[in-house]
């Protein structure tokens, strides 16, 4: 809409001046943890913890693809506890890659721009003192585009990702519940049974009582008899 022939300079300042606004969300979006744990990550952040960094490319057109730092968890998900045994990858996106813009138009030293100053190293001409963009003409359709296609990709791997986090969910569940029926054939009581093999027991003992009782009645009735 700024590119428009049509919009005179008062309205390129107030898109400007959204635009900022917007590049400011994302970077609080980029501070957002779940559950106390990080969503995002950025080329700055370390591997330290449990975030493991690697290294990817992407190409933008250009005869030299660009690099950039990867990060993710391991997910454990076997009793072992050895990642052999059992365990997902989880990607944790790279903000300031999935942002990156490159050089914007106005120059002058303003390169490795990424919406949003996730790195927070966004400096040169045209860039705000928060590390903004402040003119949205700087940047090109184009690179918009670049951004657009990148964070497909994200959600994408994210989304194979969380698939396959559910599908060992259900696996796990379906374990769990068939080692809780395997222990409880082992370990539970067969009332029915158990009550069955008591009154035979029980019978059996009364018997055996009552034969005792009529046995030692025999001599007696001998000792009748002689006297």
């Amino acid at each position: 809409m700024a590119q428009d022939i049509t919009k005179n300079s008062s309205d390129i300042e107030n898109y400007s001046k959204e635009f900022v606004e917007l590049q400011s969300q994302l970077n609080q979006v980029s501070k957002e943890k779940f559950n106390g744990i990080s969503l995002f990550a950025s080329s700055n952040a370390t591997a330290a913890g449990t975030l493991t960094a690697g290294t990817g490319s992407y190409n933008d057109g250009t005869s030299v693809p660009k690099s950039y730092n990867t990060y993710g968890r391991t997910l454990l998900t076997h009793d072992s506890g050895e990642s052999e045994a059992g365990s997902i990858s989880i990607n944790v996106v790279n903000f300031q890659f999935m942002l990156s813009v490159g050089t914007i138009d106005s120059g002058n030293g303003a390169t490795n721009i990424d919406l949003g100053n996730i790195n927070g190293a966004n400096t040169g001409t045209g860039i705000t003192s928060s590390g903004f963009i402040s003119d949205i003409t700087d940047v090109a359709v184009s690179q918009f585009t670049s951004i657009i296609e990148r964070i497909a990709d994200m959600r994408a791997e994210n989304g194979a990702e969380q698939n396959r986090v559910l599908n060992t969910m259900d696996l796990l569940q379906s374990n769990l519940t068939n080692i809780e029926a395997a222990h409880g054939r082992i370990m539970d009581t067969d009332i029915a049974l158990e009550s069955t093999r008591f009154a035979r027991h029980n019978v059996l003992v009364q018997a055996s009582a009552a034969m005792t009782a009529q046995a030692n009645q025999l001599t007696n009735v001998a000792l009748q008899l002689l006297g």
